[in-house]
């Protein structure tokens, strides 16, 4: 294996604002530097392999796991029970578990550790595994399985969760036998968080976890075949700055892989050296600061129109670490016609997936954009420092005239993007945001300030509404000393608001917005765009004038948290401060709003970006030069 300089994981922490410093991670070095944690070595020693999978935890440095007992990983949770490094927390479901295993990685930048039972416990973890391999977040997922003996036969809470989960992991492993355990658990470590991170599933046998084996550290990994490209080819990186000296129109593209590469402080550099604008996408929201005067806001199908035009008038895209998916893009063969473009990914897989790329660069953006960076001022010196003027210009025109903004609402009930805002203006940026899926997601994408990486976090490829909640349950116990806002919609909180009680147990504070409009919000801004208001199995029954099933503030009683409502706007400020005094236990507050509000602006679906609409039936007026 060649030898490659590792991240560092005090400039990751640097950049990121984290309060807990992730684990370093370095890629196809000597095989005993890729092993996690304190880097102990441990004397041969006799115990089971249940002994062995939480002893491999303690070794990996793991300090918290989420999980849910049941009979094919009881073994692992006696030994669990005695150790006094790991910190775990009984969830109510397995899904649960999962998400916030991933609200956990999201702002810790460690391995986010969940723990299952067979059978359904395990096709429990699919949601959050598939979810975390969309947005390429490190995860490693752990199943107990059947005796080995009894695999294949439809044994009682049987279920291929090897080959079920295949296709949504980096790589599943098939554990029964013991001796193999520590070497499997530091290999599903570094192949979750090297690279472009991701899930891997390790599913063990019962009669592995209780059968003898001997325990040594640290464990020798063979992973033949999986190698990861940190630097980007410099032949490849000084064509990509020969292009930016000579466009006229660049911009930057900046995907969720700048968070991943914990590489937003290189970004900014490089965008304020080179001077072009700067739109980030749903998952890089906090990679380059919403204040900034080069950004232009987020693209795609909710996106700004600033930044949407930006991309679709451009001469250059600056791709940086994202994936050029359908959200984005619009119809794909219209989106940014005459623009070249340069494409930096982690991910060989991705360049050139979609849009073709003009100048592929694998590798880092960690290593690849400070190259760049170089090589953009040799650049400069040798074809001019090009003007962009004329670009600011349009740009500027377009951010003044289209702005991002709402309406009030024709029912007199609250609009839902002023309750948002102003959990962000009261918060501010060192609070965490945690969105559910839906129209409550795409308003506090658009409506809260983001100024730094890790302050916003979403289910942005799978879509997957019950996320918050437990995602910000996970990024709580991650980052202890941040206030963490899961802003949800009435939808979303019933599918996973029984982690409202691991929240209370556990005690951990977070704040839950539930954006009340009684309906499932997005769909039923579909209905009313698409399928003439006929409003199909969308009504919720949860908001003002309904029988309020179920009935949220009893709810949080229930569960033994405060419970506020929210009906006025001339409360919500108020209501927003009390939540934000109140430390000691979590806080729910249902925000009663309108249903009628919507998303805008908006692409419709099977569209060119174009086609952008600012309102229902309204498009921007292009000037000629535009």
């Amino acid at each position: 294996m060649s030898q490659v300089k590792p991240v560092s994981p005090q400039q990751a922490a640097k950049a990121a604002g984290w309060s807990k410093e992730p684990t370093p991670v370095s890629s196809a070095v000597e095989a005993s530097s890729l092993i996690q944690g304190p880097n102990n070595i441990v004397a041969p020693t006799e115990m089971t392999g249940s002994q062995a999978i939480v002893r491999s935890l303690e070794e990996l440095g793991v300090t918290d796991v989420f999980g849910l007992p049941g009979g094919a990983i009881l073994p692992t949770y006696d030994p669990l029970m005695d150790s006094t490094k790991i910190n775990h927390i009984l969830v109510r479901h397995e899904q649960g578990a999962g998400h916030a295993a991933q609200g956990y990685a999201m702002v810790t930048g460690q391995v986010g550790v969940c723990i299952a039972t067979s059978g359904p416990g395990a096709t429990n973890l699919v949601t959050p595994i598939a979810d975390a391999h969309m947005d390429s977040v490190p995860l490693v997922a752990i199943t107990g399985q059947v005796n080995s003996a009894f695999i294949g036969t439809d044994a009682f809470q049987e279920a291929d969760i090897v080959g079920i989960t295949m296709p949504i992991t980096k790589h599943a492993f098939l554990v029964t036998n013991p001796n193999d355990i520590p070497r499997i658990m530091a290999e599903a470590f570094y192949l979750a968080s090297s690279g472009r991170p991701g899930p891997v599933l390790v599913d063990i046998s019962k009669d592995a976890q209780q059968s003898k084996m001997t325990f040594e550290w640290p464990p020798k990994i063979d992973l033949p075949g999986y190698r990861t490209v940190m630097r980007g080819h410099s032949k490849q990186v000084r064509e990509a700055a020969k292009l930016i000296a000579q466009a006229e129109r660049p911009v930057f593209y900046v995907g969720g892989g700048v968070i991943k590469g914990h590489a937003s402080q290189e970004l900014l550099e490089l965008a304020e050296y080179v001077g072009a604008p700067v739109a980030t996408t749903l998952m890089a929201r906090g990679a380059f600061p919403d204040s900034h005067e080069q950004h232009v806001g987020m693209p795609g199908m909710h996106g700004s129109v600033s930044a949407v035009t930006a991309l679709q008038q451009s001469d250059l895209l600056i791709t940086l670490g994202a994936r050029f998916d359908d959200r984005v893009t619009g119809v794909l063969s219209t989106f940014a016609p005459n623009a070249k473009v340069i494409h930096a990914d982690i991910d060989p897989a991705e360049i050139s997936k979609n849009r073709t790329a003009d100048v592929p660069i694998v590798g880092s953006v960690k290593e690849i954009i400070p190259e760049l960076r170089e090589a953009v001022e040799v650049a400069f010196e040798e074809y001019g420092r090009p003007d962009l003027s004329a670009w600011w210009s349009m740009l500027n025109r377009i951010r003044e005239t289209y702005p991002i903004g709402w309406t009030e609402t024709a029912d007199g009930l609250t609009a839902p993007q002023k309750v948002i805002e102003r959990i962000g203006a009261l918060t501010g940026p060192e609070a965490v945001y945690v969105a559910g899926v839906g129209q409550h997601q795409m308003w506090a994408a658009q409506f809260v300030k983001y100024e730094r990486p890790h302050q916003w976090l979403n289910s942005g490829g799978l879509g997957t509404m019950g996320y918050s909640v437990p995602a910000a349950m996970g990024a709580k116990v991650g980052n202890p000393d941040r206030v963490v806002w899961a802003i949800d919609g009435d939808g979303c909180f019933q599918m996973t608001n029984q982690e409202l009680a691991t929240c209370v147990i556990n005690n951990i504070p977070i704040k839950v917005a539930v954006i009340n409009n009684s309906s499932l919000g997005m769909v039923r801004q579909w209905q009313t765009l698409f399928y003439d208001g006929r409003y199909s199995n969308t009504d919720l029954n949860t908001g003002h004038g309904t029988i309020r099933v179920p009935d949220f503030v009893k709810l949080a009683d229930a569960y033994g948290m405060v419970g506020l409502r929210c009906e006025r706007d001339e409360d919500i400020d108020a209501t927003i401060q009390k939540a934000l005094e109140i430390n000691d236990r979590p806080v729910l507050i249902d925000f009663v709003v309108s249903a009628d509000a919507m998303v805008w602006p908006m692409v419709p679906a099977g569209v060119s970006n174009d086609e952008i609409q600012i309102a229902r039936g309204m498009t921007p007026t292009w000037e000629e030069e535009d």
